[in-house]
C-alpha cells in the first residue's frame, strides 16, 4: 500500500485483520456510549470469537462493494478504530461511510475527523466517486460537527428516527460530492 494515501497527520489506514479488530471490538463494545453513537440496534456484547466471525465475513464483501481499514494513531501504531466506505454503486459513483473511534479518552482530539479526511481522499482520488453519505444522530453534535469540518452538508432527515433516553432523536443523512471535496482542498 502507498502509505501516504492510507496517512493522515494523526492516523493512518491498514487492512484488517479479523483477530485484531475483534479483540478491540469487543473492548469497545462494553462502552455502551460508544455503541450508541454508531448504531441504532439494541446494545449487545459479543465474543471475541462472533467478532472475528463477522470481521470474516465482512472481508469476504470486500471489493468491489466495500473497503474497510483499521484505524491506527500515527505515533504510536496503536488501533483507536475502524472507517470503512460501504455499499458502493458504482453506476451512480455513490457510497456510504461509517466511522467510529474507539478508544473513548481519544474522542474529541481530531482523530475521526483525521481518519474521515484520509478516507474521502481515498475515495475520491483512488475510487473516482461521486459522493460519499453518512448518517448521523441527532444526538451526536461532536460528530455532526466532525462531518461538517470534512465538508459534508445536511440533506435530509428522518423525523424522531429512534427512541432514547427517554425521548425521540432524528436520525440527519449528510452527503459530500466530490467537486465540493476538491474545492475545499484547494481553499485548505
Amino acid at each position: 500500500m502507498n502509505n501516504a494515501l492510507y496517512t493522515g497527520k494523526l492516523v493512518h489506514l491498514t487492512a484488517v485483520d479479523p483477530e485484531t479488530y475483534a479483540a478491540s471490538m469487543v473492548k469497545w463494545r462494553r462502552d455502551s456510549e460508544f455503541l450508541r453513537l454508531m448504531d441504532s440496534d439494541p446494545a449487545r456484547q459479543f465474543s471475541i470469537k462472533e467478532m472475528k466471525e463477522w470481521a470474516e465475513k465482512q472481508q469476504e464483501k470486500n471489493p468491489p462493494a466495500n473497503y474497510w481499514f483499521l484505524i491506527r494513531k500515527l505515533d504510536q501504531d496503536q488501533i483507536i478504530g475502524d472507517i470503512g466506505l460501504f455499499e458502493i454503486s458504482w453506476p451512480a459513483g455513490d457510497s456510504f461511510v461509517g466511522v467510529g473511534i474507539g478508544e473513548r479518552d481519544l474522542w474529541g482530539n481530531g482523530y475521526g475527523t483525521d481518519a474521515m479526511n484520509v478516507i474521502l481522499r481515498y475515495a475520491f482520488t483512488e475510487l473516482c466517486l461521486h459522493r460519499v453519505s453518512l448518517t448521523v444522530f441527532e444526538y451526536n453534535p461532536r460528530g455532526l460537527r466532525s462531518y461538517q469540518k470534512c465538508g459534508f452538508r445536511e440533506e435530509g432527515r428522518l423525523r424522531q428516527y429512534l427512541h432514547r433516553d427517554g425521548r425521540r432523536w432524528d436520525l440527519i443523512f449528510m452527503g459530500l460530492l466530490r467537486e465540493e471535496w476538491h474545492k475545499l482542498n484547494r481553499e485548505s
